[in-house]
Order: structure tokens, then sequence, then C-alpha cells
């Protein structure tokens, strides 16, 4: 996780087609997230926004994926939160 000009990114390991839509921990330096969404017509990355924005406290529109559309490993970039807000709010949520 680092800060960028106008947010934060992190990586993320996308786990789709999980019985819940979770946030599991970290792994080798990127969050893993569980989704319940299949990996098609990028489902999956909808609802990563989704599950992100929520834990985070911003809109699903603050969460946009820079890359890895069509992979498990991802960047994602969060607008409006500074790297150290998001580890605060990944603790407390885990």
């Amino acid at each position: 996780m680092r800060d960028v000009p106008g947010g934060a990114s992190l990586r993320v390991r996308v786990t789709p087609r999980s019985s819940r839509d979770a946030i599991s921990g970290t792994r080798a330096g990127a969050l893993v997230v569980r989704l319940t969404a299949p990996p098609v017509e990028g489902a999956a990355n909808v609802a990563l926004a989704r599950v992100l924005a929520k834990v985070l406290g911003v809109a699903p529109s603050a969460v946009e994926l820079v890359r890895g559309a069509t992979g498990r490993d991802k960047v994602v970039h969060v607008s409006g939160r500074t790297a150290a807000e998001i580890s605060a709010a990944l603790e407390a949520h885990l």
C-alpha cells in the first residue's frame, strides 16, 4: 500500500466464487478479498469495488481498478484516502 497523488493504491488478490464476500487478511503484501461474484464480464471487479468501498467508507466510484482487470492479482486506487487511513480501516475491520 502506498500514497499516490489523489489517494492511495494497494495490491489485492481476489478469490472469486467464494461462499461470501469478505476481506481475509494479507498474503505476500497483497490484501486478500473473497467474492461471491464469478470472474465473468467484470462482475468480480464490480463486487471488489463495492466491498472495498464499504470497508473503507468511500463511494464505490472512489475505488478504481488500475491493473489486473482479468486476473486475480489487481492494483486498486482509492481516491480521497491516504495509505495510513486505509490501513487503519482495514485493521479495524479485521
